[in-house]
C-alpha cells in the first residue's frame, strides 16, 4: 500500500457544517459484547475506521459472523469456536483485550495476548485481571499471553478500583452480565462510552443499576439476547473539530454532537473565546476575536477534561494570547507531538506531566511526522493555523480514529488534501 500523507495550506476561516460520525470508544466495546451473546446484535452510526476493521475481524475469527453495511453491522455468535486472540491482532489495537471479559463468561475461558495501539505509555490490564480473579478466574500470563479460566462459570463478586479505569470498567461490566450473582463495581468510570455499553447490555436483557454513577450493581444473567442499538456520536472528534474552529477561526456547526457529554471541554473553550452554543441539530463553534487567551487545564477522568483531546488544546494553546500550563494525569509519553509542533513554531517548555505553551502569532508550516492518534490530529489542526504548506506524515494513525478529515475539513472552506506516493 502506497504511503499517504495529508498536505494542508493553512490560514484560512473555516464555515459551514460538519458532520459528527459514531464514536470509535463505544464501539469499540459494543463490538465485543456481541461475543455475549448467540443472537445477532445490530449495531447503527457505525464508523468507519481501520480500529473498527481490527476489531470485526478480531471477533470474527472467535466465530462470530459479521455482515457489514453503510453505517452498521450485524454480529452473529451462535458459537465460539476459538478462545484464543492473536497477539498479530491485539498488537494493533489496545482495545482487543476487552474480548477478555465476554469470552470468560461465556465460554469459562480465554486466551488473549498483552496489548499493544498507541505508543502511550505501559496502560497496565491488571485491573481487568484482578477483576476476573475476584469473580473467580484463574489467570496465568504465559508467553506474552492473559491465559484466564472459569471452568465453572464466573461468581458475582465486589471489585472496587483503585483508580478510574475505563478498559477494565467495561471488561468487568461485560463479563459481569453472565455472571452467577451480584457484581458491584466500585470506583467505576462515568464515560458517555460505560454509559453506552450498559445501555446496550440493557436492551440484550441485562439488569444492571447505577448506570452512568461510580457504583453499578449487575446481576448476572444465564443469557443475554439480541437487540439493535446506535452507538452514540464521538464526543473526541466533536471537541476536535470545535477546537478547529478556535484555531482557524470562523463559524461550524458541528451536526449530531451531543453538548452535554463535553461540558468540561466547553466550558474551557468558552474559558479561551471560542463560543460554544448548542443547536437543535448539534453544537454550534464560533472563535470571537481574532486569537484565543491561554487557559490552564488539567487531564481527568470523566466529566474533567479528556486526555484524548489534550493534543488539540495545546495547538489551541500554541497560537494564544499569552500563556498556557496543559498538565497530562491520565497517561504517561503524551507529549510526543510537542516535537513536531516546535518545528512549526510553537513554543512549548515540558517540565515532567505539564507543559507550558507560550502563544505565538503564527505558527509555520512545515514536515511533520504523526507519533500516534491523537498526535496525528494535533499536526492537522496546526496546518490549518500556520503559514505556508504543513505536510502530514503517516498518516496511519489518523485513520484508526477520524473518519474522512481531509473530506470533512476541505467542506467547511479548509485548504487539505490527502496524497499518496
Amino acid at each position: 500500500m502506497a504511503l499517504q500523507r495529508i498536505v494542508i495550506r493553512g490560514a484560512g476561516e473555516l464555515r459551514g457544517e460538519i458532520p459528527i460520525s459514531g464514536a470509535k470508544n463505544a464501539a469499540l466495546p459494543l463490538i465485543a459484547a456481541g461475543l455475549l451473546t448467540d443472537q445477532t446484535l445490530t449495531l447503527d452510526n457505525l464508523p468507519e475506521l481501520a480500529d473498527i476493521g481490527s476489531m470485526l475481524g478480531l471477533i470474527e475469527q472467535h466465530g462470530a459472523g459479521i455482515v457489514r453495511g453503510p453505517r452498521h453491522v450485524e454480529i452473529t455468535t451462535a458459537r465460539i469456536d476459538n478462545t484464543t486472540a492473536p497477539y498479530d491482532i491485539v498488537r494493533k489495537m489496545r482495545a482487543s483485550v476487552l474480548v477478555l471479559g465476554p469470552l470468560v463468561a461465556r465460554m469459562g475461558e480465554a486466551k488473549v495476548s498483552l496489548p499493544g495501539g498507541c505508543a502511550i505509555g505501559t496502560r497496565p490490564v491488571d485491573l481487568h485481571l484482578k477483576g476476573l480473579e475476584a469473580m473467580g478466574a484463574k489467570i496465568e500470563l504465559v508467553d506474552g499471553y492473559v491465559h484466564a479460566t472459569a471452568p465453572k462459570g464466573l461468581k458475582g463478586a465486589t471489585i472496587r478500583f483503585p483508580f478510574v479505569s475505563v478498559g477494565a470498567t467495561e471488561n468487568l461490566l461485560m463479563a459481569a452480565s453472565l455472571a452467577d450473582g451480584e457484581t458491584i463495581l466500585d470506583n467505576a468510570a462515568r464515560e458517555p462510552e460505560i454509559i453506552d455499553l450498559a445501555n446496550c447490555l440493557l436492551a440484550m436483557g441485562a439488569e444492571i443499576e447505577g448506570v452512568g454513577t461510580e457504583r453499578m450493581v449487575i446481576r448476572g444473567k444465564k443469557w443475554l439476547r439480541g437487540a439493535r442499538y446506535s452507538i452514540l456520536p464521538d464526543r473526541i472528534e466533536t471537541g476536535t473539530y470545535a477546537m478547529a474552529v478556535g484555531v482557524a477561526g470562523g463559524a461550524v456547526e458541528l451536526v449530531g454532537a451531543r453538548p452535554e457529554t463535553l461540558e468540561g471541554v466547553i466550558e474551557v473553550l468558552n474559558r479561551t473565546g471560542v463560543e460554544v452554543t448548542p443547536t437543535p441539530r448539534g453544537m454550534f463553534v464560533k472563535r470571537n476575536g481574532s486569537r484565543v487567551v491561554g487557559v490552564d487545564v488539567m487531564t481527568q477522568p470523566y466529566p474533567g477534561f479528556p486526555t484524548d483531546l489534550q493534543a488539540q488544546l495545546m495547538v489551541l494553546m500554541a497560537t494564544a494570547e499569552g500563556a498556557a500550563m496543559i498538565t497530562e494525569t491520565i497517561f504517561e509519553n503524551r507529549f510526543m507531538h510537542v516535537p513536531e509542533l516546535a518545528r512549526m513554531g510553537a513554543n512549548v517548555t515540558v517540565h515532567g506531566a505539564s507543559a507550558l505553551v507560550r502563544g505565538v502569532k503564527r505558527l509555520k508550516g512545515a514536515p511533520v511526522m504523526a507519533t500516534d492518534l491523537r498526535a496525528s490530529i494535533s499536526l492537522v489542526l496546526a496546518g490549518l493555523a500556520a503559514e505556508g504548506e504543513t505536510v502530514v506524515n503517516r498518516i496511519y494513525h489518523l485513520d484508526r480514529g477520524y473518519e474522512r478529515v481531509a473530506e470533512k475539513l476541505s467542506a467547511v472552506g479548509a485548504k487539505i488534501e490527502r496524497l499518496a506516493d
